[in-house]
């Protein structure tokens, strides 16, 4: 990574510029108390503003989730754009910004910060793909329609089931997870959405499966679309991910990778079409 993380408090009078190695957070927060929050993430490549309208309309689906106050969409952009200008240039830039309901017993005021910092080098992991096993994530394809309260399509703070499971992941010797329902169906991956190809067919699952809307996927559509192949959202049998064309899990920063393992046995990749896939994401990240 290069350079030092840039740091903004945003609140109703807009983004001010911190300390980051400073405290900021209290400890009686509920996003640190209770995960209650939600977060976006965002990719900048080479100081280029990125386009926003899809990350603001995922992370205003999430608040309505969560009930909260919708974000201001010009404070945000404000302070995106004031974080690209104050870290020095890098290639990429990894964005995050996160609301939280606030502190227990406040005004009620959200807790909203912007960081900015150095994105990981995945360009090895982009051309080495990556080794996946499939895990039951434990509800119904169709229970975010009777359970709107498990916030399966909201992205929120409370991660500690994702990175659970990215451990059982790690301890069965592979590098990532593509989640299933107890009905058999694919899903995503704990950080990136599912897609796969059959033949000159590209599929990802429906965010009525109670996923998350994946403002990467359909980037990565609209490249597929541009080379001749049929898109569209379906559902996918777990079972018949074994006999896929090629399997992609993509997201914002890492861009896609593909699965080369799947659950112990070897997949097809296609190199030179993860390739180009790359280098639309990277060309066409402002975009998005």
């Amino acid at each position: 990574m290069t350079g030092s993380p840039v740091l903004f408090i945003v609140d109703a009078s807009g983004p001010r510029r911190v300390d980051p190695r400073g405290p900021h957070l209290a400890v009686t927060d509920w996003g640190v108390t209770r995960g209650d929050g939600i977060f976006e993430s965002i990719s900048v490549i080479a100081g280029r503003m990125p386009a926003l309208e899809a990350r603001f309309a995922r992370l205003e689906a999430s608040a309505r989730a969560l009930d909260l106050a919708p974000p201001d969409r010009l404070i945000w952009t404000d302070a995106l754009r004031m974080a690209i200008d104050a870290h020095e240039p890098v290639d990429r830039l990894a964005v995050t910004i996160v609301m939280t309901r606030g502190v227990e017993g406040g005004d009620g005021s959200p807790t909203a910060w912007l960081l900015a910092r150095a994105a990981r080098d995945f360009t090895r992991i982009r051309r080495s793909g990556v080794s996946v096993v499939t895990l039951d994530r434990g509800y119904a394809s169709d229970a975010a329609e009777g359970a709107p309260w498990l916030l399966l399509g909201a992205k929120h703070l409370s991660y500690a089931t994702n990175a659970a499971a990215l451990r059982e992941a790690s301890r069965r010797g592979a590098d990532d997870v593509i989640f299933t329902s107890t009905d058999g169906f694919a899903l995503e991956g704990p950080t990136s959405s599912l897609i796969v190809r059959r033949s000159e067919l590209i599929e990802s699952p429906a965010i009525d499966a109670g996923i998350l809307a994946g403002t990467t996927q359909a980037t990565a559509f609209a490249f597929f679309e541009s080379r001749g192949f049929r898109t569209r959202f379906a559902a996918i049998e777990a079972a018949d991910l074994v006999e896929c064309d090629a399997i992609w899990l993509v997201s914002s920063v890492r861009q896609a990778v593909a699965v080369h393992t799947l659950d112990g046995r070897g997949m097809p990749v296609d190199d030179a079409l993860t390739a180009d896939l790359n280098r639309w994401l990277g060309d066409e990240a402002r975009l998005e």
